[in-house]
């Protein structure tokens, strides 16, 4: 038998002793797993930016843990098994590759991405407008990304990025004119928008690279901390931190 299959029937027998035995297996339901695959999800997308091979093997058993175990209580309800699951995902991928499975033409990923799109909107399930499938529960910053990539494939773009950078300007320029709290708050939310969209036509990852930004500046900042000593840095002049951050950065 595959390897990959043996391992795949142990996990699912692992899944059916844990909820015939172990109270705390028993105990959870969709909801309460919930938050757990959140966590989890955020884990993998850690070690995914630090490009961990190991860790991230261990993150993506941990999810694949999840989506048996939605799976299993799923199967106690009488509504769908891991098999249903897995075959609506096949067919899904079938359908959705007709350059594949099929004889439609899409000699680059652009277009293989827009066939995508087109079809899934074709296929209905309940999502009738371009948006509806992007989740509600996404971060702003994934969620703006993946709206304007999505709008995009519909031709709703601009023609070219020095359009794109034009309008980043314009929102500056919005936002620096902006009057009260409220109108600077919507301003800013618009230039973060139009940045998101320069990103996306540099082929930049904005999410990833903020958390790049972040891990950045956590460390040299724990740096500053480590050089400043015993004292800390309650009394520190800010031009000592100043030369600290430099020192770190070098």
């Amino acid at each position: 038998m595959d390897p990959k299959l043996t391992a795949f029937q142990r996990l699912l027998t692992i899944m059916d002793e844990l909820r015939e035995q172990c109270p705390w297996d028993r105990k959870q339901t969709l909801l309460s797993l919930r938050k757990l695959t959140i966590e989890e999800t955020y884990e993998l997308a850690d070690e995914l930016l630090k490009e961990d091979l190991p860790g991230i093997k261990e993150e993506v058993g941990d999810l694949l843990l999840h989506m048996v175990f939605y799976a299993k209580i799923a199967s106690e309800k009488g509504a769908w098994d891991i098999a249903d699951a897995l075959n609506s995902v096949c067919d899904k991928l079938v359908e959705r590759h007709p350059h594949i499975y099929g004889d439609v033409v899409a000699n680059d990923a652009e277009a293989v991405k827009a066939n995508w799109e087109r079809i899934k909107l074709a296929s209905g399930k309940g999502k009738k407008t371009v948006l509806s499938g992007v989740p509600t529960a996404l971060p702003a910053m994934v969620k703006a990304m993946r709206m304007q990539e999505k709008t995009a494939q519909f031709g709703f773009d601009w023609d070219n990025k020095e359009q794109v950078w034009d309008k980043v300007n314009e929102e500056i320029q919005e936002f620096r004119e902006a009057t009260n709290e409220r109108h600077q708050e919507e301003e800013f939310g618009d230039l973060l928008f139009s940045l998101i969209n320069y990103a996306r036509w540099q082929g930049i990852d904005p999410e990833a690279a903020l958390e790049r930004t972040n891990i950045k500046f956590r460390q040299r900042f724990e740096e500053v901390e480590k050089a400043a000593g015993p004292a800390g840095l309650s009394d520190m002049p800010l031009e000592e931190m100043e030369a600290l951050w430099q020192a770190a950065k070098r």
